[in-house]
Order: structure tokens, then sequence, then C-alpha cells
């Protein structure tokens, strides 16, 4: 059974082999760690700045690395009892699954593969991945460590209907080596020594050597946890006193808001708020901004000065919309005179927040529209001088204002209309254009 905090602690009341009391995660090794990163790393590639990946995109059987101790759990047929897209060749020979299964229920009781889904609810509830480590034992009194994640993937980037999960595990100590490690943990407690440092969870993730700075949670607290929350998990910062620092900060708090995939507003705001504040900044030090540019191979635009500034805070290489409106929404605080270290409660408290500035802002920029072209020739027709008036009795329906009558041309220049067209607007649009034009 587990013997950590997993994402269902109650489940561990089944089995009773355990010392419960032992709540410190196993130490499984770097290696199983590092997969358990560059699984939630490659989730994250396949957003796109949407609510959750599409599931066109995931192929876990060309995925080399963790595909073979991978899981895909299909909810189109509902959520009670999933059916299962896919199983890697490790997991499925871990398991000791020979033949084809057909879904969650088929999976053999206390294997290493209900670890992962036994929990899928737990995804559903909370929207986001779900990572977890603990120890349990097999139908065949082997004790296993593992670590798992489970993340979400949708059809429709509306509703999760798909989730992959990805766990490594090795076989734990004896149970004379477990005995020992026991002790020692609970000799720990009660001398109640400081915690273990957290490790870096980013450390080999994509954010580089900045990501370095973002401490993971420890396993036992992350079952469950939004990836959001890693906004709380970035360090607290001296006040920035250079350009430089400015920037340093700014892309500290853009490097939270997209790790939490815009899915917090508040990592988002605070993002901006800190990109306001080097945008004031950099105009007390115009050179030093000019050489952070080009540095970056950034380019300066006089017509829309913010987006490099984005592109500088948040990356280049990052969703040209979004950069878009985070540069009109930079735009609207300059011009709006916002004070510095206020804009992130200054959008926080807008109605309709973020969406609502950016369309505020780009309809001051939007010219007058031209009257229409279409309109005109209407108008034209409705001073034009008229020749008769004609009552056609079959041809009682229809509302339109203008309506195309087919006349037949007989001698001395006079015409006999012989009935409606039927109504189209197309035709009658280019009737209307055309003879427009000859008044």
């Amino acid at each position: 059974m587990d013997n950590s905090s997993a994402i269902e602690p109650d489940a561990r009341a089944e089995y009773d082999d355990v010392d419960a009391g032992v709540e410190a995660p196993p130490e499984i090794g770097t290696d199983e760690r590092r997969m358990h990163v560059r699984a939630y790393n490659y989730w994250t590639s396949l957003l796109h700045d949407r609510a959750y990946p599409a599931i066109e995109d995931l192929d876990p059987e060309s995925i080399e690395d963790f595909g073979p101790n991978s899981v895909l759990l299909d909810f189109t047929g509902g959520v009670s009892d999933p059916q299962i897209a896919w199983l890697g060749k490790a997991l499925r020979a871990e398991c000791g699954i020979e033949d084809h299964i057909e879904s969650v229920n088929d999976v053999p009781s206390r294997s290493l593969l209900s670890r992962l889904t036994d929990h899928y609810m737990q995804i559903i509830a909370n929207q986001a991945p779900v990572g977890f480590e603990a120890e349990f034992v097999t139908d065949d009194d082997r004790s296993m460590l593992y670590r798992g994640i489970l993340m979400p993937f949708s059809s429709d980037d509306d509703a999760i209907d798909f989730i992959y999960g990805v766990i490594n595990w090795k076989e734990a100590a004896d149970s004379e080596q477990a005995a020992s490690i026991a002790h020692a943990l609970e000799r720990d407690r009660v001398e109640q020594r400081p915690p273990a440092a957290a490790s870096p969870i980013w450390a080999d993730g994509p954010s580089g050597e900045r990501g370095k700075k973002v401490q993971a949670l420890a396993p036992a607290e992350t079952a469950g946890a939004d990836v959001a929350n890693l906004a709380a998990a970035v360090p607290e910062s001296a006040e920035p006193e250079t350009l430089a620092d400015f920037l340093v900060v700014a892309r500290e708090s853009a490097e939270v808001a997209k790790q939490a995939n815009q899915r917090s507003r508040s990592a988002l705001y605070s993002a901006l708020g800190r990109a306001y504040e080097f945008a004031l900044a950099s105009e007390n030090e115009p050179e030093l901004y000019a050489e952070l540019l080009d540095d970056a191979g950034i380019k300066q635009q006089d017509r829309a000065p913010m987006t490099p500034l984005v592109k500088l805070v948040f990356g280049a290489d990052y969703d040209k919309t979004r950069l878009t409106e985070f540069a009109t929404a930079l735009t609207h605080a300059k011009r709006e005179a916002v004070p510095a270290r206020t804009f992130a409660d200054y959008l926080a408290e807008r109605d309709g927040g973020l969406k609502a500035i950016v369309a505020e802002e780009r309809a001051l920029r939007r010219p007058e529209a031209k009257l229409d072209k279409l309109e005109e020739a209407r108008a034209a027709l409705r001073e034009a001088r008229i020749h008769d008036f004609v009552t056609l009795e079959d041809e009682t329906e229809g509302t339109e204002e203008f309506a195309l009558l087919m006349a037949r041309r007989i001698p001395n220049g006079r015409f006999a209309v012989v009935g409606a067209v039927p109504h189209d607007k197309r035709l009658t649009d280019k009737a209307i254009r055309s003879l427009a034009a000859k008044l």
C-alpha cells in the first residue's frame, strides 16, 4: 500500500502491513524525478495558450523517453469506466498484462498501473496536472517505490476527456532496511529536525537557470496542487534598483505566469505589473534599454514601442497574439498614467480584466469607419426620380426595401413588368450599385 501522502490518503486504510506514521516520501532517485519533470514539460509544450493540450497533438507511441511508462485514458464514452487508449510496453510488462486491456475496470488491483488509474477523478476535479509519489506492496509482495504524474488533455479545448499518465518505479529495500529507514525517519521527527530543502523541479526544465529559482513543493504537499500555485513559490527578491534588476524581476514573474499557463489571472497580472514597472524604468535609461534590446536581437518599433519591451520580458518566441495583447495593455497603462506598482491591481479591479482593457485601447486606435459604399448607393436610389408605380398581386411576400423586377421591352421605349425576381441579396446589391453608378 501507499505509505506517503499520495492523491488519496484514505486508501491507505486498505492495508495494515506498513507503518502509517512514516510519512516522508521515498527516495527514488534523480532519473525518475527527471522523467516526471520531462513529462510535465512535454505537456506544457503542447498547450499553445489553450486551457488544455489538444489530444490530437499527443502520440505516446512516438515518445521514446517516457512513452513506454505511460497510459492514456479515454473519457469520451463516460467517466465511470474510461477506456485505455494506450498502454506503454514497460508498464504493461511490469504489471504482467499480456492480453488486450479495454478499460480501467480491467486493470489488476494492487498493480503499478492501478496507482495511476485509481486517481483519475482527481484530475477531473482539479483541472490541472497532479504529481505524486509513494510506496505500495504488489500482489507478489514486492515493495515498490513509484513517482507518477497525471495530465489532462481535451478534444475541444473545453472539457477534459483524456488523461495521460506517466509513472516510474523501482523495488524498495527489504524489510530489515525498511525498518531501519523508518526508525531513522521517526527519530528525525522526534528531534524536530528541519525538513530537507525542496528540490528545484525545473532544474532540467525549459526555463534554464531562471527556472531553478522556482522551488517545488514537497511531494507530500503537491498532490492535487494546481500548477498555478507555482506563483507562490517564487522567492522574495530585493527591490529592483537598476534597469537590469527590473528586467530580471519582470522575467521571473513572466516565467511564473507562463508555467501557470495563464489559468492564474493573478500570476499573469502580476507579470504585467512587473513589465509595466520595467517600462517606466526604461524611460529613465533609454540608452541602456536600447542596449538590452540590441543584445536580445530585438528591434525597436516607433509605432508600437511596447511590443519590443514585452518580447524582452516574455520572450521573442512567445505567442505573438498574446504579446500583442500585453503590449496593448501596457500602452493603456501608460496613456492612463497608471502609477508604478499598481497596474496588477488595476487589471484585477477592472470589469472584464485584461480583455476589456485591450478592447478599449484597440477601439481608440481604430479609425472611423468609412461610409459603406452600398449604403451610399441605397441612399442615392432613395432620392432618384420615380418613373411609375406598379402592384404585383402575386408578389406580396418579402420585406426588403429594394427588389428586382423583370420587365419586357416593348416598342416606343416602354417596359412591360412581368414579375418580381426572387430575392437574392448578392444579385440585388450588385444591381443597386450598378444603377446608382448611372445616376
